[in-house]
């Protein structure tokens, strides 16, 4: 709509004006005309709405709706807590602290309390003072020579290509100015993720973009000359992802372009649907021989692996090999099926993968119970976007967390959910040059990193609130749910926790565990023949 409108405006204003001195009231129509089109020109130069910029005049009819919406909405529609995936609450909450504006509410919880589900954390009578700027974990194992002091959030991975080159940069940049990390996703290492100068982690998938050689198999070459850059804090193999476990990526044809096939080594015309497992490993002791073959090649750097739990042998088969082998990666990205993504199958989306909360709790619970924990950190991923959000994941199991959609938010994302289609009005998840124009990467990196910073500031004040001093005093105790109306319990109770170790002596392996384990086996992810 940028295009058309600055094309229909300067004919409006030529024909018009022009047509005045021989049709005397086209001065009149040109005069009653001149309030709008001063209103669309003021939408089209403006920065900070990507939505105005790109619909000039039309685009402020939804903020015309949005301050009247509290009325309608309350009558009519949904309420602050409805809304998928993320509600208007939710949503609000990431525009409100990327803008830096007020983001209390009046009038106390609009959340029934007493509902089954209902969650909360206790606070102490003897709150302390929690510095946010501490909030950080060294990511790095025994085999590690360049640790990376990791912030507690981060933003997940989103490949140039599913989002726009203007995303891309404002996102970037954001993690720069903010001190946190930018996963690159799976699609490659471009000059966009590089030019801001924030911190990356190198997300390496299944067709191995940014390191692949003609016939889409692992380059160790390409894979070491690019791994050793300054830039690259930590590199990671994408095993799955929570929106479409066992599928492989999907870059629509629409948003391919010759900069994003050449960047990924691929040819023009046809979806990019990267295959659904790995050629470099097969078993999972080779799985391991990658992750240290990759730490060598990287120069000592941070090496993780990133997953959407199913199969609960599979992992423990994953844990085993660590075990056998002595290798370990610096970190765990634990994916929950719940996860979001630009294009994915519906039945994928929907109904394959565990859901993020069982998924961390099992992943942590296996770490322990190997003797590993202590060696893995584990970064949780799955629609966070607030402070409490954080700390219940942080009390669960994790050390760090990972947020894609929330970041889209604070790059001015509306929950179009037009990802797929190339056609994102506010040119986040878009490849088209119009709708690009309408992100302004100065303003939109500002967002990004004041996002970053309230949140955690507001986790800060949590955790003081609690008493504690850091987020690694976190515990599965701290966070309550009701689980019927007169009960309640917390996480420590409706999940068992494993001791370390446990898991080693066949003795004391628990029930719920003891048939995957049994079936488990480091030589392979097929079954042992003793179920």
């Amino acid at each position: 709509m940028r295009k058309e409108f600055l094309i229909i405006s300067i004919v409006l204003i030529v024909s018009l004006s022009g047509g005045g001195f021989v049709w005397k009231p086209a001065w009149k129509i040109l005069l009653l005309l001149s309030p709008f089109l001063a209103i669309g020109y003021q939408d089209f130069f403006q920065k900070r709405h990507a939505i105005r910029r790109n619909f000039p005049i039309l685009g402020r009819f939804r903020y015309m709706l949005e301050m009247i919406r509290p009325e309608i909405q309350q009558y009519f529609i949904e309420s602050n807590t409805e809304g998928a995936p993320f509600s208007r609450e939710q949503r609000s909450l990431v525009y409100q602290r990327s803008k830096k504006v007020l983001d209390t509410i009046p009038f106390g919880t609009q959340l029934d309390v007493y509902e089954e589900g209902y969650e909360w954390i206790n606070h102490s009578m003897v709150p302390t003072k929690v510095d946010a700027s501490q909030l950080r974990i060294q990511i790095g194992g025994k085999n590690c020579t360049q640790p990376y002091l990791a912030s507690i959030l981060n933003i997940s991975a989103m490949s140039y290509g599913s989002l726009s080159q203007n995303a891309i940069l404002a996102l970037n940049g954001g993690a720069k100015d903010g001190g946190f990390a930018h996963n690159t996703g799976e699609g490659g290492l471009s000059h966009y993720h590089q030019t801001p100068g924030g911190d990356l982690i190198w997300q390496i998938g299944t067709a191995y973009f940014g390191c692949r050689d003609e016939h889409g198999a692992f380059s160790e070459a390409l894979f070491k000359k690019q791994a050793q850059l300054d830039a690259i804090k930590m590199i990671e193999i994408k095993l799955s992802q929570g929106a479409k476990p066992g599928h492989g990526g999907i870059l629509p044809k629409e948003k391919l372009t010759p900069e994003i096939a050449k960047i990924r080594g691929v040819s023009m015309g046809k979806d990019i649907i990267s295959p659904p497992g790995h050629s470099a490993f097969s078993t999972p002791i080779e799985m391991m021989e990658f992750v240290e073959r990759l730490r060598s090649l990287s120069g000592g750097k941070p090496v993780g692996i990133k997953l959407c739990l199913g199969r609960r042998r599979e992992f423990l088969a994953v844990a085993k090999a660590m075990v056998e082998t002595g290798i370990t990666p610096d970190y765990i990205a634990v994916d929950g099926g719940e996860g979001g993504t630009g294009a994915a199958p519906v039945e994928f989306s929907n109904h394959i993968g565990t859901p993020g909360v069982e998924a961390l709790i099992f992943v942590h619970n296996v770490l322990k119970g190997m003797g590993l924990r202590d060696q893995v950190k584990v970064i949780a991923s799955g629609s966070v976007t607030s402070g409490f959000g954080i700390i219940k994941r942080l009390a669960l199991g994790a050390d760090l967390i990972y947020s894609a959609r929330a970041f889209m938010l604070s790059l001015g994302c509306i929950q179009a959910l037009r990802c797929n289609a190339n056609v994102c009005p506010a040119g986040v998840a878009t490849q088209d040059p119009y709708l690009t124009a309408g992100l302004v990467v100065e303003d939109k990196r500002k967002r990004v990193r004041n996002f970053h910073q309230v949140t955690l500031d507001e986790v800060a004040h949590m955790i003081g609130a609690m008493g504690l001093s850091h987020s690694s005093d976190l515990h599965p105790w701290h966070i309550m749910r009701r689980v019927n109306q007169w009960e309640i319990k917390h996480y420590g109770e409706i999940f068992d926790y494993l001791s370390d170790g446990s898991l080693l002596n066949r003795e004391e392996v628990p029930q719920a565990y003891a048939r995957a384990w049994r079936m488990a086996k480091a030589e392979s992810f097929e079954a042992a023949d003793t179920v």
